[in-house]
């Protein structure tokens, strides 16, 4: 099946009706522009690059100057710890969940010796798939000076309530960041309430767009204190400054644009953010709760154990399952491929996340390849 009835894989790339075309027609718009021997070229790409950002303030409800944009979530954090003061980083504690995405730990535990923190993992508790809230509010004390959430989990769909931990950075004197990525886009979000000091994001998933466009927004009264450590022309309230001697940063997240921006991922997204600004976002999120509570029911029926949270206000898009070990994961995947079904695992954990492509009856078809899989009967009461 190719037309996405039967597509689980939102918390990796998303889908939407007609995003081929709509992909093609801004890289072929960009072509016919870049290629023209005029001088209309930057005028079109910068303008372009900011229709992403404004569209990416409206998901954060972030004030404007405060978003730009990155490759990825973790160049974003990158170029935010390189720009904090010292006072922030130097001899204190960075903390994170286990369960956040691995590539922001291995950013962590790079940077760690160089800036002179100490990098506090919270762990999970034994036999949890995701680090509980209580535990990682244990672990905060004043030492913290930088906290990142991972507001949802890419391994178990774990959902933070961002209130509490926010508080308690307030109360400990710590920024805090969130990482919002498996959820933006379906979830409601505001990086004013409660007010975070960063968020990091890119447009892959749930949001519908391509690689390399991600977004770091920081807030207002945290950016007088940054000075990134790559600078560059667009760094500076005028970037058509050439007095060498007379670099300023300019005094809002444009300090973080260093050289030349990259383009073309905003551009090659904006289409997919375009496409989800004009949808219905309560009907978008109900559609998902419908489908993950027939997977949870099904899933009870096949006595396989979520790893998710069960009730909807602490779990994000995705359902995760852990399959037994005498049904090796990448087999089970494979499996669902050859019939049309899109999934992936993590370890022996199954994931699934479906979205506005996919449908009850591409549900019912994964629960039922499942259910085979297994050797297993789906009762009357789940059946349809």
């Amino acid at each position: 099946m190719t037309d996405g009835s039967a597509y689980f894989l939102y918390h990796s790339i998303g889908q939407y009706p007609g995003k081929s075309a709509d992909l093609a027609a801004a890289m072929a718009q960009f072509g016919s522009v870049w290629g023209a021997c005029d001088d209309n070229q930057w005028g079109y790409a910068l303008g372009q690059r900011a229709a992403f950002l404004d569209r990416w303030r409206a998901i954060l409800n972030a004030p404007e100057g405060s978003v730009t944009t990155c490759e990825s979530v973790t160049q974003g954090f990158h170029a935010l710890l390189t720009a904090l003061p010292e006072r922030y980083l130097k001899g204190r504690r960075v903390l994170v969940a286990t369960d956040a995405f691995p590539s922001n730990h291995f950013l962590l535990q790079g940077l760690a010796s160089r800036l002179g923190f100490m990098l506090d993992t919270v762990p999970m508790r034994q036999g949890s798939p995701w680090v509980e809230p209580e535990d990682f509010m244990d672990r905060w004390g004043p030492d913290v000076g930088v906290a990142l959430l991972t507001w949802v989990s890419s391994t178990s769909s774990h959902r933070l309530d961002l209130t509490p931990l926010v508080a308690q950075a307030r109360a400990m004197g710590s920024l805090v960041g969130v990482d919002v990525t498996q959820a933006a886009g379906l979830l409601p979000f505001d990086a004013t309430a409660p007010a975070i000091d960063f968020t990091l994001s890119t447009s892959l998933k749930w949001m519908c767009g391509t690689p390399g466009a991600g977004i770091l927004h920081v807030a207002p009264h945290l950016l007088a204190e940054c000075q990134p450590e790559v600078r560059g022309w667009f760094s500076q309230d005028n970037p058509f400054n050439w007095d060498i001697t007379k670099f300023g940063f300019a005094p809002d997240i444009r300090r973080f644009d260093s050289g030349t921006p990259g383009i073309v991922a905003a551009l090659a997204s904006l289409p997919a953010l375009d496409w989800h600004a004009s949808q219905d976002h309560a009907a978008l999120l109900a559609h998902n709760r419908r489908l993950t509570a027939r997977i949870i029911a099904a899933a009870d029926d096949l006595r396989l154990p979520l790893a998710t949270p069960r009730e909807e206000a602490r779990r994000g898009g995705s359902v995760m399952l852990r399959l037994p070990d005498d049904r090796p994961a990448p087999q089970v995947v494979a499996n669902l491929r050859d019939q049309g079904l899109t999934a992936d695992s993590r370890g022996q954990t199954l994931r699934l996340s479906p979205g506005v492509l996919t449908t009850e009856e591409g549900t019912d078809r994964l629960i039922d390849a499942l259910a085979r899989h297994m050797g297993r009967a789906i009762s009357t009461l789940t059946a349809r």
